[in-house]
């Protein structure tokens, strides 16, 4: 009997500089355990967004993507459609190709809800947001849902938001969630950290930092130095990266 190959199924993670991340390794680990030889997960590095065309067209058996930094927004001009969410939002970590397109979705939102939401308390009703880029859309659309007050951070004040410099005691003591949304202190510059004074952070203050590489960034080393509660990225990660293999295959 002649031999035939079985169908492949290929997943993927567009980006710049990726080679550190958590998705291929996961996808890969999780293709192993189910037993699936034929679905295979690989990064597509990217200098410029332009280069999506040529995935598609070099890229057989394509049936889902993850978006990271710093592609979460640009990307939405290829997509045919968005889930009212990510449409909402405005940012996509979450492609589903099919022969009717590719649909876009954001499963940041989810991952970071479920991951925050056993750590808040009464008292966190204010935040700051650390960072305006696509990550950060994700995050204030959670907060809103939440009902919790929040404000960008960032060297412009872009959004109507402060720049690190107007940051001050009363500021910092009265928004006691606080959460990087920003690059600053992912591996290997870990020791960069948002610049904020940190002096004013208590033990109220829970802190959330979407890096999860180092597993303690020198922001949340700070926090913790002061009393604060703290958390990365990691939990929020496995959470959007199930979130996504649910919606590949719907």
């Amino acid at each position: 009997m002649e031999k035939t190959d079985a169908k492949q199924f290929r997943f993927g993670l567009l980006g710049k500089n990726i080679s550190y991340s958590f998705s291929k390794g996961y996808f890969t680990t999780k293709f192993s355990e189910l037993e699936l030889p034929h679905y295979s997960y690989e990064n597509f590095d990217l200098q410029d967004i332009s280069e999506f065309k040529e995935v598609l067209k070099n890229t057989a058996n394509l049936i889902g993507l993850n978006v990271t930094i710093p592609y979460k927004e640009a990307i939405i001009s290829y997509l045919t459609e968005l889930e009212p969410s990510a449409l909402e939002i405005g940012a996509v970590n979450t492609i589903k190709v099919s022969p009717s397109g590719l649909k876009g979705y954001n499963t940041d939102a989810y991952g970071f809800q479920r991951s925050i939401e056993p750590y808040l308390k009464k008292h966190h009703t204010k935040a700051l947001i650390l960072g305006t880029g696509g990550a950060s859309k994700a995050i204030a659309y959670v907060l809103k849902e939440l009902e919790i007050e929040f404000t960008f951070v960032s060297r412009t004040g872009k959004n109507n938001g402060y720049t690190y410099e107007t940051l001050d005691q009363n500021i910092i003591e009265s928004s006691r969630l606080i959460i990087n949304c920003s690059p600053q202190g992912t591996f290997p510059n870990i020791t960069e950290k948002p610049k904020l004074p940190y002096e004013y952070i208590t033990q109220k203050h829970l802190l959330f930092d979407l890096i999860y590489n180092p597993e303690k960034t020198a922001f949340l080393a700070h926090g913790e130095a002061k009393g604060a509660t703290i958390l990365n990225g990691f939990r929020m990660l496995e959470l959007q990266a199930e979130k996504a293999w649910e919606i590949w295959n719907k």
